[in-house]
Formats: structure tokens, C-alpha cells, sequence
């Protein structure tokens, strides 16, 4: 009986060229290499997504190798089917790939009702883990953040948390993300003093989103940890997306997105004349915003999301032109600021 399989889809086997090109950064001052350009699944992998393009861009993305997958317990939509999504596809075509791979999932945003489904209590940040490791069929993650400060719960109640889920064996390392200089601080003394691995602090950074600047980076260098970048391009701005305005059809136009439609109409011209710096450096705006993120040592990693495997082969290829002349940089400074 011949089987009409029209989904083209194979068993998959890893490229053995995928550690050749892809450039690995130390993680502060940790053991931890990661890939400098990771894939965050966020977007483009929930109950309301395509399971056959996400497992291409998964595919995709180890190929090239990034080896890095950062989830959290609510991306989908709906709320856990990314991990679901994730797992699936885990089990089908990286099981085997396992020991080569750096899962992060997350918990510090709304999960579920009630008063146990948020924030950053010991109940909450262990029973969300628990879940998100049954969701991905995975036995630990290799890092598990706290995703925003809880300013009701004692910072110590979160970090012994984080403590305990190592010693559980749950995970490998900890990280936080989004918190100020000064919590960030506050958090690396109690995770030193409890000899926790803490390597990474996941923040938003773009050009146009430049917070990081002001005290973080010198405290993730004090402290030797690490950090990774979301939102590099500015949730598309710094892309050449709406270079000649908004498309009609786009999210934007139909209030489907976080990017402010009055925003994007007043970064425009800042978002053109970057656009022609890109251009003269034989770069897209997309390829230059990363690699403009990479020339700090501090950055061990850009995560950036991914609609098709195309637009992540595009956006890898930053990494052909990391350096930057004293005067690129300064007009991009100059374009960067409100």
C-alpha cells in the first residue's frame, strides 16, 4: 500500500556543518556558551499557529546552529501552547539532540486564576515549572528565570525558590528579567550567598530602547552574569517593514500588535536614515540593529522571533558584519534617542 504523504515532511537529521559558522559567547563569567543569536518562541508557536512552519524554523534554527530555545509558561496564544508546541516537536525530532540544546522557560506573568498564578511566590514559580516541564515532556530546563520583580513578594522567598528548583534538579542555572540595576544587585548577593548559578538577566534592548544603559550593563558586569536581549528590533520598527509607511494589511494597521501605530508614524525618518547607514554597510536595518546589540560584551545573546525559516537564515546573517566605525556608531546615536 503506497502512503500519499503530501506534507514533505522527513525524519530530521541535524546538519554536521551547524557549529561551523554560528559564533558562541561566554555567558558573564559562567560555564555557558550561547549562540549569539538565539530563537525566542514567543510568537509563531501557539494553539493559533502553523505546527508545520514552526517545526521548519526549529529545524532551521539548529541547523544554523542556534542551540538556544527560550520559552515562558504563557506564550502562545493560548496561554502553555508554546511548551506544548514545543514539546511535541521536541519529542519528534531533537530528543536525540538533547545534551546539545539550552532550554529556557520563564514564570512571572499571569498563568492562571487566583492568587497563585502570578508573580513571584515559592508556590507559584514551583508549580509553574512543574507544569511547563510536563507541557515540553522534559525532565529539567537549563534555565529557569523569574520574568518580572514581584514588588509585593520578599525577594528572598523568590530567590531561595530558584534555589531550591536547582537543587531539585529541575534546573540548571537561574536568570531574572526586566529588573532595574539596584534588584539585579539585590538578587545576585542572595543567589551568591545560596551558591546558585545565576548567569542571566533577560532585558529589553534596541536602539530605540537603550534603558540597559543606564546602570544594568555595569551591574551584570560587576556581578558576572550575563545578558540577553529581547525585542532587538523594537517590535519591527528597526526592520525594512514600514520603511515606505504602514502596509494596509499589516499588524499595525489592524491593532494586532504592541507596536504603537502613532510611535512607529514618529520614528519614520529616524528609521529611514538607519535603514541608509544599514545599506551602506551591506546590511538589511534587521542585520544591523543585532549586530549593533552584539558589539557590547555584555550581550552574550540576541533572542529574536521568526514567522518563517527564511526570515531567521536573513536575520542570522548579522553575523557577517559584527564591527562598527566610531562614526557609524555615532550617528546611529545620534538617530537612537526620542
Amino acid at each position: 500500500m503506497q502512503i500519499n504523504d503530501k506534507t514533505v515532511i522527513k525524519d530530521y537529521y541535524a546538519s554536521p556543518e551547524r557549529y561551523d559558522a554560528m559564533k558562541y559567547n561566554r555567558s558573564g563569567k559562567s560555564g555557558v556558551l550561547l549562540p549569539a543569536i538565539s530563537l525566542g518562541l514567543w510568537h509563531n508557536f501557539g494553539s493559533v499557529d502553523s505546527s508545520h512552519t514552526a517545526r521548519k524554523i526549529l529545524r532551521t534554527a539548529f541547523d544554523l546552529g542556534i542551540t538556544h530555545f527560550d520559552l515562558a509558561n504563557n506564550y502562545g496564544p493560548s496561554y502553555g501552547s508554546a511548551e506544548e508546541n514545543f514539546g511535541t516537536l521536541f519529542k519528534k525530532d531533537f530528543k536525540n539532540y538533547r545534551d546539545e540544546l539550552f532550554i529556557a522557560t520563564k514564570a512571572g506573568y499571569d498563568m492562571w486564576p487566583g492568587p497563585y498564578g502570578n508573580w513571584g511566590s515559592r508556590k507559584y514559580l514551583t508549580a509553574s515549572l512543574d507544569q511547563s516541564l510536563k507541557r515540553m515532556g522534559l525532565e529539567y530546563v537549563d534555565i529557569f528565570y523569574h520574568h518580572r520583580p514581584d514588588p509585593e513578594t520578599p525577594l528572598e522567598e523568590t530567590m531561595v525558590a530558584l534555589s531550591d528548583i536547582v537543587r531539585q534538579g529541575k534546573a540548571l542555572y537561574v536568570g531574572i528579567s526586566n529588573y532595574q540595576p539596584q534588584e539585579t544587585a539585590a538578587a545576585a548577593k542572595l543567589l551568591k550567598e545560596l551558591r546558585v548559578p545565576f548567569i542571566l538577566h533577560q532585558a529589553r534592548y534596541s536602539i530605540f530602547d537603550r534603558w540597559v544603559e543606564d546602570g544594568l550593563l555595569d551591574t551584570l558586569s560587576d556581578q558576572g552574569v550575563g545578558c540577553i536581549a529581547f525585542s532587538p528590533l523594537a517590535q519591527g520598527m528597526l526592520t525594512d517593514k514600514y520603511l515606505n509607511g504602514i502596509p494596509a494589511d499589516s499588524r499595525v494597521a489592524k491593532n494586532f500588535t504592541y507596536l504603537d501605530k502613532n510611535q512607529l508614524q514618529e520614528k519614520l525618518e529616524k528609521i529611514r536614515e538607519l535603514a541608509n547607514i544599514a545599506d551602506q554597510r551591506g546590511q538589511k536595518l534587521s542585520q544591523m540593529a543585532i549586530a549593533w546589540l552584539l558589539r557590547q560584551e555584555q550581550i552574550s545573546s540576541v533572542l529574536i522571533g521568526a514567522s518563517s525559516p527564511d526570515q531567521l537564515r536573513e536575520n542570522v546573517k548579522a553575523l557577517d558584519q559584527l564591527k562598527f566605525s566610531d562614526e557609524e556608531l555615532k550617528l546611529i546615536d545620534s538617530l537612537s534617542t526620542s
